[in-house]
């Protein structure tokens, strides 16, 4: 489990298929390339421990012995490890407040595999099953996003080639 605790430091890195937690205050947490996948962040404001994973595949039923090793590949593996590791650094589900970006629609003509599309299914079914709600999304669209978790104060920040940031 990726948990940053007592590590001070300006910037953490979640690579794809990768999940990092913090309790840090003076830290964000950033993805980059998030086209198809699914950028997902975790934030309790009470005592400022948050979170943030990038899933590539929506289910790990196409492959399980990939999940044992990879699990924060997939939303069905990832998401569960996510929220595990906020709620060790104290977080309370009832108080998370939970940002999504990514999901896009990344093959302009033809997307026979409608990933993106598949990859929110898939967290929406889980969210659905757990009731979890989402606060805010910046989700679908054609271009692949950077997103930022500032956590001192919880705001989330997506950024797109050619775009202002928007603040989620």
């Amino acid at each position: 489990m990726n948990v940053v605790r007592g590590i001070p430091g300006n910037k953490v890195i979640v690579r794809m298929a990768d999940m990092k937690a913090s309790n840090q205050v003076d830290q964000e947490i950033v993805t980059y390339s998030l086209g198809s996948c699914l950028g997902i962040a975790l934030y309790d404001p009470q005592i400022k421990v948050g979170g943030m994973l990038h899933v590539l595949l929506p289910t790990s039923t196409i492959d399980p012995e990939k999940a044992g090793k990879l699990p924060f590949l997939f939303v069905n593996t990832g998401v569960p490890l996510l929220f595990r590791a906020v709620y060790e650094l104290g977080a309370v589900k009832a108080r998370l407040m939970v940002k999504v970006a990514g999901g896009a629609d990344m093959q302009l003509t033809n997307n026979t595999f409608n990933v993106g599309e598949r990859n929110l299914i898939a967290l929406t079914e889980l969210f659905a099953h757990h009731g979890v709600r989402i606060c805010n999304r910046a989700v679908g669209g054609h271009l692949s996003r950077t997103f930022r978790l500032n956590m001192a104060t919880g705001s989330a920040y997506v950024e797109t080639p050619g775009e202002r940031t928007l603040q989620l």
